[in-house]
């Protein structure tokens, strides 16, 4: 004779496998979740950072998910729950103010729950050590570009001003979030431009002279002392040479287009026949212009041993040798400078 015995909850009187409390009592004994009535969330409202701890950081999250991250930074949900699945809606009751509402529905010893709770992000502004340093006059070295025996012209502006400001967000983007330009003075003397961290300023100045060819030097200055070390300004002194990539010069009689820059050494393309060489700086007699500055010339006529080009300020005719390195082609355009010394047009391309 066999006898089935049955197990039973002794709270609901249900079936139960293992003559406990049955699964739906455990759960409606225990909470799902909790949530700490309140999260703080501070940013930099100059430049929009946040706060992590105490580190800031760039990094941009839409307003959205970050609302999302901090409410569920505020829940604590059961250790047993399993398949949680988490909603959250929010409001904004004032401008630093979030209110929300999470509602959780997971499972709970193999029972589906569903609770909800609520908590506020309370957003505390806070200048940021970057803001806080430019606000308060704070730099770290000045790089100052200058070019030997003349001013820079608008180009090395130009490109000294871009390379400035990639470097700084470079830097940046890298997570040297000090390595900022608080200044870019554009002067009639050149370009200073003040930097935030001395790894900023050594980095310009390289790239600059690297770009632009010179040289550079740094001038340090003691400004104060903390934790028994000094502390220093450093200006880093960026020379430019006389002579640019690019100048088209006269050597004895011949035009060349300079490529290279080393010190009083010049890499050079001779224009006439299409080869390199080097000259030294004392062997330049004159400089006519930079091929930035070229002019697109039409090419009237092209016959053995001369080039007709129509010159682009008189539109007159003018017939110049041909040159082994291009190949000028009746009715298009050529690049030339003007020698207005010799009255001439040099092709430069």
């Amino acid at each position: 004779m066999t006898t089935t015995q049955t197990s039973i909850c002794p709270r609901c009187g249900r079936p139960s496998e293992d003559g406990g409390v049955c699964p739906e009592c455990r759960a409606a004994d225990v909470r799902l979740l909790s949530c700490n009535p309140y999260v703080t969330a501070v940013y930099c409202p100059v430049c929009g950072s946040q706060k992590r701890g105490n580190t800031w950081s760039d990094l941009e999250v839409p307003r959205e998910d970050l609302i999302a991250e901090l409410a569920i930074s505020s829940v604590t949900i059961h250790q047993d729950a399993r398949d949680a699945r988490v909603t959250i809606q929010s409001e904004d009751p004032t401008s630093n103010r979030t209110t929300c509402t999470v509602e959780v529905e997971a499972t709970l010893y193999g029972v589906p729950v569903k609770e909800t709770c609520r908590t506020e992000i309370r957003w505390q502004k806070e200048s940021c050590n970057r803001c806080s340093r430019i606000s308060g006059g704070y730099y770290a070295g000045i790089v100052q570009v200058r070019a030997t025996d003349r001013k820079i012209n608008a180009y090395e502006r130009r490109v000294a001003t871009n390379i400035a400001e990639q470097t700084e967000e470079s830097l940046q983007q890298s997570g040297d979030r000090l390595s900022f330009i608080s200044d870019l003075d554009d002067s009639r003397d050149g370009l200073d431009i003040t930097v935030g961290t001395q790894h900023l300023g050594q980095e310009i100045a390289k790239q600059v002279t690297g770009a632009l060819g010179g040289r550079f030097t740094t001038h340090p200055k003691l400004v104060g002392e903390k934790d028994g070390k000094g502390l220093y300004r450093i200006t880093y002194s960026v020379r430019l040479p006389y002579h640019q990539k690019g100048d088209v010069v006269v050597s004895r009689g011949r035009y060349y287009e300079v490529r290279e820059i080393e010190g009083r050494r010049l890499g050079v393309f001779d224009l006439q026949n299409g080869t390199s060489l080097t000259l030294r700086t004392d062997d330049v007699e004159r400089l006519i212009g930079n091929v930035r500055e070229a002019r697109s010339a039409l090419v009237v006529f092209v016959q053995p041993g001369v080039v007709g080009l129509m010159d682009p300020d008189t539109y007159v005719t003018r017939e110049v040798n041909p040159v082994p390195w291009t190949t000028p082609v009746e009715g298009e355009y050529i690049r030339v400078l003007r020698d207005d010394e010799d009255d001439r047009l040099v092709i430069v391309g």
